[in-house]
């Protein structure tokens, strides 16, 4: 069984998927529609803004998931088939239109909605991200607990590796107690502390938007980040996704629980390979590809 996964935030660079959009035509549906939906030409937001400016949140977020669905429909015009979805943080609503929860207009509308209350609440709410490397989750999630100022861990992505959340100086707290236990903590580029209780008027703010979509049952296994498993009966998805901002994203048990139902094959969409990488490291006897550029899309080994 093959896993298409999607990228999160963080792994958007100038330039993603610019050479795979000029050698197929099939992928400028979604350049121009997310263009007009965000009212910004997107082709100009991934190609040319300076690094600095993209990884602003309300820029990264509709650029990745435009990169990454651009890599998809490359990749289905050369035979690609799968059985199932997920997506890390952001990536969960380029899973949605794969799986045909959600039209591509609709994509565009939640991610537009998503990505301008997460900056706004960043900027409301002081709050910073670190990840935790070589120390056990539970460890991580203890000592998080444990801390006098807010921190929270938020994102479980392997055995060996989960992201906290806090203010900064929860965060710089822990840190220290990391350290003290030979772990590496290494902090994160990003403008907020999300997936945490300082995204708690971002999450509000998005529901607005969330239960005006349409939202249909998918016709592959839609893994969720929310839960840790496959959804197998869709409850209220727009409640769902307003929780998905400010609940941590249980990536590690959808791994787990993909593989338990067959997956061997993982094909990761968007810029970057993190979560190819995070495949590689929690699940034995898979293989992973990333799909970013015509390089990995032409190498990869996931076509019929």
């Amino acid at each position: 069984m093959t896993i298409s996964l999607f990228s999160g935030q963080g792994s958007q660079y100038q330039g993603m998927g610019k050479d795979i959009a000029e050698a197929f035509p099939v992928t400028a549906e979604v350049y121009d529609t997310g263009s007009e939906i965000l009212d910004t030409d997107l082709r100009a937001l991934c190609f040319d803004t300076p690094p600095d400016e993209l990884s602003r949140t309300i820029n990264a977020q509709p650029a990745i998931m435009t990169t990454s669905l651009v890599c998809l429909k490359a990749a289905l015009s050369k035979r690609f088939s799968f059985e199932g979805v997920a997506g890390h943080s952001l990536g969960e609503y380029a899973a949605m239109y794969a799986a045909g929860i959600i039209s591509l207009e609709d994509a565009f509308r939640l991610i537009k909605a998503r990505a301008a209350a997460m900056e706004s609440a960043a900027a409301e709410h002081r709050g910073t991200m670190a990840a935790v490397m070589k120390l056990e989750p539970k460890k991580v999630e203890e000592i998080c607990n444990s801390a006098r100022e807010y921190v929270s861990a938020v994102n479980f992505n392997s055995p060996a590796q989960t992201v906290i959340a806090g203010t900064p100086e929860g965060v710089n707290e822990v840190t220290e107690v990391f350290k003290e236990l030979k772990a590496k903590v290494v902090p994160l580029k990003v403008a907020g502390a999300f997936h945490s209780k300082l995204m708690e008027s971002a999450a509000a703010a998005f529901y607005e938007t969330a239960k005006t979509v349409s939202f249909g049952k998918p016709n592959v296994k839609y893994y969720s980040n929310v839960t840790g498993g496959e959804l197998t009966e869709l409850p209220d998805m727009a409640e769902l996704l307003a929780k998905h901002i400010v609940s941590p994203v249980r990536f590690t048990s959808e791994l787990n629980a993909m593989q338990e139902a067959g997956a061997n094959k993982f094909a990761e969409f968007g810029p970057g390979k993190t979560l190819t990488g995070l495949v590689k490291k929690t699940l034995s006897g898979v293989s992973a590809f990333n799909i970013e550029n015509l390089q990995t899309l032409e190498g990869a080994d996931i076509y019929e």
